[in-house]
Order: structure tokens, then sequence, then C-alpha cells
């Protein structure tokens, strides 16, 4: 493989690289996983590069979204049953 581009890369491989990257995405062994997968599936699907999806998340988490709801993240609550 060339790299992590798109253009570089096929759907097989870059869902193999988020896989890798994530660990082992199937067993959601803390609740999270699942979604930092769905996180990455622009980027499986060649829609946008990994570069681009770790930016967005980022500004939002640097305005204070995440507290709104806005986010990408699993919501996860430690704790809960």
């Amino acid at each position: 493989m060339a790299g992590y581009l798109i253009k570089d890369t096929t759907r097989e491989e870059r869902q193999k690289i988020v896989e890798e990257s994530l660990g082992n995405i199937s067993a959601n062994c803390d609740g999270c996983m699942a979604g930092l997968a769905e996180m990455y599936q622009d980027y499986i699907d060649g829609k946008k590069e990994i570069r681009e999806i770790n930016m967005e998340f980022n500004a939002r988490y640097a305005r204070g979204d995440m507290d709104r709801g806005e986010s990408r993240s699993c919501g996860y609550a430690y704790g809960a049953e």
C-alpha cells in the first residue's frame, strides 16, 4: 500500500487501516469503539480523508460543542448500566 490517502487505497485497505488503528472494534469492550468506527466511515467510503475527519472532531472539541451533543462521541456514560 502506497499510503493512507483515499487516492492511494482501496475501500478494503481503508477499512483495515481503521480497524487496525482503533483495535478490536467488534468487541465494543468499553462502549465507545462502535462510535469511533462510525466516525471514520466517511474515510472508509472514500468521502473524506482521515485528516479532515480529525480536524472536524478537534474543531468541535475546541469550540466546546462536545457538551452540546453535536459531536460524534459515542455517548457512553461511565457507570451507567
